[in-house]
C-alpha cells in the first residue's frame, strides 16, 4: 500500500510569479546548490510556451540516512527527479537509485487574497518485501523535509526579489 503525504507552502507573491521562480533555471541551480547534496545538478530545463521540464538529480549522503535504510542500502543515494510544471502547477516522478520504487507527485499553484499557494500531493511506492512499507515512511517523511526546505528557499529568494 502506497503512503502518500500532502506538503503545503503560502508566499506573499502571487502564483504567476511563484511559477516563473520555480522554473527558473538560475532559482533551480542556486537551490540545488544550497540544498542538493553530493552531485546535485540540474540536468535538463527545456520551455515549450508555458510548460517547462526539469531533470534534477540529487545526492544524499549514506550517513545522513536512517539506520534501517542503511542497513537495506549500501553508499550514497542519488535522486532523479522529473518534473513538468504549467503556470496552475504541475506533476512530478522521482525514483532513487538502489530503491524499487518511485515517487509521484501532482502540485497546485493558486493564487490567495494574500499571495499564493503550493500544495503538493505526493504518493511514495516502494516494492521490497515486509519492510516496504518502513522504507516509504522514511522517504515520505524525508521528502516532506526536502520540499519543506526547498519552499523556504523560494520564500527567501522571492521576498529578496521583491525588495
Amino acid at each position: 500500500m502506497p503512503t502518500r503525504f500532502e506538503h503545503r507552502a503560502t508566499f506573499s507573491a502571487p502564483a504567476a510569479t511563484v511559477y516563473a521562480t520555480l522554473t527558473d533555471r538560475a532559482f533551480l541551480e542556486e537551490r540545488l546548490r544550497e540544498l542538493g547534496g553530493k552531485g546535485a545538478e540540474l540536468v535538463e530545463h527545456t520551455r515549450d510556451g508555458d510548460e517547462v521540464r526539469l531533470r534534477l538529480r540529487q545526492g544524499v549522503d549514506a550517513e545522513r540516512l536512517p539506520g534501517v535504510v542503511r542497513s537495506f542500502l549500501k553508499g550514497d543515494l542519488v535522486v532523479e527527479r522529473v518534473e513538468s510544471w504549467r503556470p496552475e502547477g504541475g506533476t512530478g516522478r522521482a525514483t532513487i537509485s538502489g530503491v524499487p520504487g518511485e515517487i509521484d507527485s501532482r502540485a497546485r499553484l493558486t493564487d490567495r487574497a494574500d499571495g499564493s499557494e503550493l500544495v503538493i500531493t505526493a504518493e511514495v511506492r516502494v516494492g521490497i518485501p515486509l519492510v516496504g512499507g518502513k522504507f516509504e515512511g522514511v522517504i515520505a517523511e524525508q521528502v516532506g523535509r526536502l520540499l519543506a526546505a526547498e519552499s523556504e528557499f523560494a520564500g527567501k529568494w522571492l521576498a529578496g526579489q521583491q525588495s
